[in-house]
């Protein structure tokens, strides 16, 4: 944290002074080797330029130092020096500073500070070109049709993908900065006249209320300081990469965060169901993106509850003799069958965890080892029976298909809770299990939004639309859920005389 005696320092009208609060902050030299400084006279007057050579953009900075080398020194026709340089600047972001801790912040995030002579206020000038790569179709978000672009890690890139898909005035993004140290720029983005006003109203409370040093991870950090979950594993925020859907989830009412460095960015609020949904239902039909939906649906229901099921009619014979191929066909097994799920559970999670570490150029290659090798020959000398094997695969299968990360590893806890309970406590361990789970759902809270919204509570509308897609000219109202101050998404038609 910057000093209080320095940071509260106005800027000096001596610029030796200056000078040396900037290299006492700074050590300009070999020990900060990407903060430069340029001496020129403007007018006469001794000017110093401070910058961060690996975050401007050179090309302008040339361009600005072309500018000042018009200037004449001779000023003594000139009443006001000060405003006769700023006439000058060709670029358009040109800001007044008037203490030494705005030119010091101004200059570490990527602008240049520009401190003359005899004035007891300076420059800071925009340059900002931060290094980042372009816009890219997000891994796990990619859809067969629709567009390719995706968020960056670079702030003001992002903010232009949402204002090139809202060109609306209403459309608003404040910025502001979070970290005594990292001061890391987040943005809050919605619609002035759609925005729940008094959502707006706490985000920005939270936001401002956040006191440390620095916010490395991002989005993830803030998730934790405005909501606060402690160990609820299942996520109240919804992440994207994809500008198209963070633009539709404005339009609703929602409040997009987003964070500098972070590819992707927050929406809020969001219920169960939000994390269900995926940008490719809306790139089909109505009833394609209907199917496609009730299919995601039941894979994600599969992923939860297929390995315990089938564990509980299995050890408690709950089988009738017409499903009895359900059951293993080996009857005799060295080990236990909760012991055998268990340890594919966690053989299926180091695997995923080594392919995400593994080369693209061997990936292949692992997934042969691990069909071919672990689990043909882990059956053959028996610490598997096949049906272990099949049901653990197609509940894995099913995590996959859900569209939300987050919403996949905490459904993956929860069946392993229910693997438990059916191991040790059968019917009523399963019975018991499903009714804290769905009790514990309906208690959630999201900034004052129920979790299981359009469920519990009821609204037959909100369930139409989770269950059916909705073809977009029939979506007149946006969602209640979020409170929005305009509910039409469309404007009424007139009525013919």
């Amino acid at each position: 944290m910057m000093p209080k005696s320095i940071a509260e320092t106005p800027i000096s009208a001596d610029i030796l002074k200056n000078t040396q609060q900037m290299h006492g902050l700074l050590d300009i030299g070999p020990t900060n080797f990407d903060v430069g400084e340029r001496e020129i006279r403007l007018l006469g007057r001794k000017t110093k330029i401070y910058y961060t050579n690996s975050l401007v953009d050179s090309g302008v900075i040339v361009l600005l130092m072309r500018e000042f080398m018009r200037l004449t020194n001779n000023n003594e026709k000139i009443a006001d020096v000060f405003q006769e340089i700023k006439q000058h600047l060709v670029h358009f972001q040109v800001e007044e500073i008037t203490t030494i801790n705005e030119a010091v912040d101004k200059m570490l995030t990527g602008r240049i500070s520009v401190l003359v002579d005899k004035e007891t206020k300076g420059f800071s000038i925009d340059v900002r070109r931060y290094p980042g790569r372009t816009p890219e179709e997000p891994d796990v978000e990619k859809v067969v049709r629709g567009s390719k672009d995706g968020f960056t890690e670079n702030i003001i890139i992002n903010s232009g993908l949402l204002r090139r898909r809202i060109r609306d005035p209403r459309f608003r993004s404040e910025i502001m900065q979070i970290g005594e140290r990292s001061k890391t720029d987040i943005c809050l983005c919605y619609l002035k006249d759609v925005a729940n006003s008094g959502l707006l109203k706490t985000l920005r409370k939270e936001l401002k209320s956040i006191t440390i040093d620095g916010i490395p991870m991002a989005d993830t950090a803030l998730e934790e300081f405005i909501l606060k979950q402690g160990w609820n594993p299942y996520p109240l925020v919804r992440y994207t990469g994809r500008p198209d859907v963070a633009a539709a989830h404005l339009l609703e009412g929602h409040i997009i965060v987003i964070a500098d460095t972070s590819p992707s960015v927050m929406i809020l609020p969001v219920t169960f169901f939000h994390h269900l949904q995926h940008v490719e239902e809306y790139r089909q039909v109505t009833f394609s993106g209907a199917v496609l939906r009730w299919v995601r649906f039941i894979a994600v229901l599969g992923s939860i509850f297929l390995v315990p099921l089938w564990l509980l009619v299995v050890q408690d014979h709950l089988l009738t003799h017409q499903l009895d191929f359900i059951g293993p066909e080996q009857k005799n097994y060295n080990i236990p069958l909760l012991v055998q799920i268990l340890i594919a559970e966690v053989g299926i999670e180091s695997l995923r965890m080594a392919a995400i570490h593994t080369p693209t150029s061997l990936s292949t290659a692992l997934g042969l080892i691990a069909a071919v090798l672990i689990g043909q020959i882990a059956i053959e000398v028996g610490i598997f029976v096949s049906e272990v094997i099949l049901y653990t695969s197609v509940s894995a299968t099913g995590g996959f298909a859900t569209p939300s990360y987050e919403l996949q590893l905490a459904n993956k806890i929860v069946r392993i809770i229910l693997i438990l309970a059916v191991g040790f406590f059968h019917v009523p361990g399963f019975m018991l299990a499903v009714t804290f789970f769905i009790i514990y759902l309906v208690r959630v809270k999201n900034l004052n939004t129920p979790y299981l919204w359009p469920f519990i509570p009821f609204n037959p509308t909100g369930l139409y639309n989770i269950l059916v897609r909705r073809a977009v000219p029939t979506a007149v109202l946006r969602p209640s859920i979020v409170r929005p101050m305009n509910q039409r998404r469309q404007p009424q038609k007139k009525q013919k005389k």
